[in-house]
């Protein structure tokens, strides 16, 4: 009777066995599954930029200056580095056209395309996405059709703008009926950057909507029936629940939208083609691979280096996890 009891508690006092995950089969079976995925991001994206980073290194291949020979490049330390940021010309400014000129023009104008879209886009798509969040009869119509810019390539709607901002286009013809002089949209320096950035937010507000509408439609509707009982206004509504609980859709969505504008290209290089000073810094890497390659690749690596850095500090100033 005693054996039978002991026996009983010790197995009433034996712990579960803890449980360890994946066994060795599954992880092995999951690494494989994976590993493609792995050597194919290896090869399209580590590989360049690595490559990249070797070649910003290097000096063009060229004549030698002393014996006028044509040799290969060798070692350049970082004076393709210090060609685009360093520059001063000695101690006065750079003039127009010299490398140091066009690379802070260039990040200026990057910049400014940056703040000015992203900040229009950020109050139009909240505006978009509380319209299409409300319950009213054609609703899906609505959806399909502000997604409509957003579903144009980019090159098309860059043509587009094109046609529409010309000296004799509509936009012209539209100023004239109200009594404003044609403006030259495709050379003036502020008019240049204003019609990117119409061009810019026609485009991709649609895609800033259709992320905050995602977080729109996660709040559940009993909290705004309890806040109308409370009898707060709209704009407490919007200030106190609204805009907090959506506020990690929104910041995903001017991440990536800050990320896309900082490599803008295809926009500016179609509509005005780097006129009225609207070079970004994608397309003075274009130019600059045509002069110079490894210059080029110098210029890539820290456009990089920016893209990433505002990146890091976007995701760990929004709490969003940066990996």
């Amino acid at each position: 009777m005693s054996a039978v009891a002991q026996s009983t508690k010790g197995s009433a006092t034996k712990k579960p066995p803890k449980s360890k995950g994946l066994n060795a089969g599954q992880g092995r079976r999951g690494l494989l599954l994976v590993t493609p995925t792995i050597i194919f991001l290896a090869v399209i994206i580590i590989y360049p930029l690595l490559k990249a980073v070797q070649l910003s290194f290097t000096k063009d291949a060229g004549l030698d200056p002393a014996t006028g020979l044509f040799v290969e490049g060798g070692s350049a330390g970082i004076s393709n580095y210090t060609h685009w940021i360093l520059q001063r010309c000695g101690n006065v400014s750079c003039p127009p056209g010299t490398i140091g000129s066009q690379f802070y023009d260039a990040l200026w104008v990057t910049l400014f395309f940056t703040v000015v879209s992203v900040a229009i886009e950020i109050v139009l798509g909240m505006w978009f996405a509380m319209i299409m969040n409300r319950d009213f009869k054609g609703r899906a119509l609505v959806r399909a059709a502000i997604l409509v810019p957003w579903a144009i390539p980019t090159a098309v709607t860059a043509k587009l703008f094109y046609f529409m901002f010309a000296y004799d286009g509509i936009i012209n013809h539209l100023l004239g009926v109200i009594g404003i002089s044609p403006q030259l949209w495709t050379s003036d320096p502020w008019a240049a950057k204003f019609a990117i950035v119409i061009a810019d937010v026609w485009k991709t507000t649609p895609f800033m909507a259709l992320l905050i509408l995602a977080g729109l439609q996660l709040i559940p509707g009993d909290v705004y029936e309890a806040a109308q009982i409370d009898g707060a206004s709209k704009w407490q509504t919007f200030m106190r629940i609204t805009l907090p609980l959506v506020k990690t859709p929104l910041m995903v969505a001017v991440l990536f939208r800050t990320l896309d504008v900082l490599r803008i290209y295809d926009l500016p290089a179609i509509l005005t083609g780097g006129a009225g000073g609207t070079t970004s810094l994608s397309m003075l890497v274009i130019k600059q691979k045509n002069e110079g390659f490894h210059g080029a690749s110098a210029l890539s690596t820290i456009v990089f280096l920016l893209i990433a850095f505002t990146a890091f500090l976007a995701a760990f100033l929004s709490g969003l996890p940066p990996a």
